[in-house]
């Protein structure tokens, strides 16, 4: 095992260890801080409010600790570095993000939204606890490249994270468990529900959608489910959608299980905010939805591990895509672009 990689196996085991330790809280989330409400359309989420139950510090603390470049190895790239709010928490326009140092990495930056509901991170789930997420960037040498020794010992050493950290947790010193705790109340608190879509399925007053959008919302339910399913927009699984014939760049979830099954599977992602969030695929491939819908038509290639979902009973592989298909569903996937999100002061780094 690399360096490396050992380095943040064991970072992931210790603070796991950390975070199963701890009582779970018996006061419930105060319904008024960011976060706390869970829309109703949604499934049950993960996460569940109750685990780490938000407060107005705790997430204040969160969200300084989201955008403080003081994380990293040398104090040049934070989280809202490259997951920034206006692209729904991506790093829209670049097709590998740029770590310390100005190395880039081997994928494309994911959106972080709605992830009291994930199941597993990144586009190969090898995080599987919101609390833990983090340390796969802060230890990663090829973005922020830190260690979780060195991130509290920085934290303990300054004064205004002492107090902050003391009156949401009421100890000392600043541990592992606190630091996760404390960024989970920012990163649950990214919840996107109230898009134009969402409006409409709401049956708010004012909110329509146009014949060629409602078109495609059909297109979507009948052709790309189950994969981006529920009002999520993802069933949360790891598919491999035919990108590759093989898979000796990138592996994918196979990175994490070892298995062969998994090869060339990675997260799919939601369909919110999709319009904002260019380029696509794990690696950034495609530059436009135009690309990703031609992809799925007329692109898709032969692996073993292709999702059955892309074999047709006769003919090419893909999806069956009119041009009126193509254009409903573009239509219809702007109406998910949820601008109070990606607008909401309260998520933006704090003044």
């Amino acid at each position: 095992m690399k360096p490396a990689l050992r380095r943040f196996v064991l970072a992931l085991s210790l603070a796991a260890m950390a975070v199963g330790c701890q009582p779970a809280p018996s006061v419930l989330p105060n319904p008024e801080v960011p976060g706390a409400a869970l829309p109703a359309a949604f499934p049950p989420p993960v996460y569940a409010p109750t685990q780490n139950p938000p407060t107005q510090a705790g997430f204040e603390l969160g969200r300084s600790l989201f955008y403080d470049p003081r994380l990293s190895r040398d104090g040049t790239i934070s989280c809202g570095s490259c997951h920034r709010q206006a692209a729904a928490f991506s790093d829209a326009g670049h097709t590998l993000s740029t770590g310390v140092g100005g190395q880039l990495g081997p994928r494309n930056s994911p959106a972080l939204q709605n992830l009291r509901w994930r199941r597993g991170f990144l586009w190969d789930g090898g995080p599987n606890h919101l609390e833990v997420m983090p340390l796969a960037p802060l230890s990663n040498p090829l973005e922020m490249d830190a260690t979780l020794e060195s991130v509290l010992a920085k934290l303990n050493a300054d004064p205004s994270y002492q107090r902050r950290f003391q009156a949401v947790f009421n100890a000392q010193p600043i541990d592992s468990y606190q630091l996760l705790k404390a960024l989970a109340q920012f990163t649950a608190a990214l919840t996107s529900a109230t898009s134009r879509y969402d409006k409409y399925a709401r049956h708010e007053a004012g909110a329509a959608l146009t014949e060629s959008e409602v078109r495609g919302r059909a297109v979507v339910a009948q052709k790309c489910a189950p994969c981006h399913a529920t009002e999520l927009f993802t069933d949360e699984s790891f598919r491999n959608n035919g990108l590759d014939h093989t898979f000796a760049a990138d592996s994918g979830r196979a990175h994490i299980t070892g298995l062969a099954t998994d090869r060339g599977r990675f997260k799919v992602p939601s369909l919110r905010n999709v319009a904002l969030t260019a380029p696509y695929m794990h690696d950034g491939r495609f530059q436009t939805l135009q690309q990703v819908l031609d992809h799925y038509s007329h692109g898709v290639q032969e692996s073993p591990t292709l999702d059955a979902a892309l074999r047709r009973p006769a003919g090419p592989l893909g999806l069956t895509l009119t041009a009126r298909d193509k254009s409903d569903l573009l239509a219809f996937l702007a109406t998910l672009t949820d601008q109070e999100f990606t607008t909401d002061p309260r998520l933006g780094p704090p003044h």
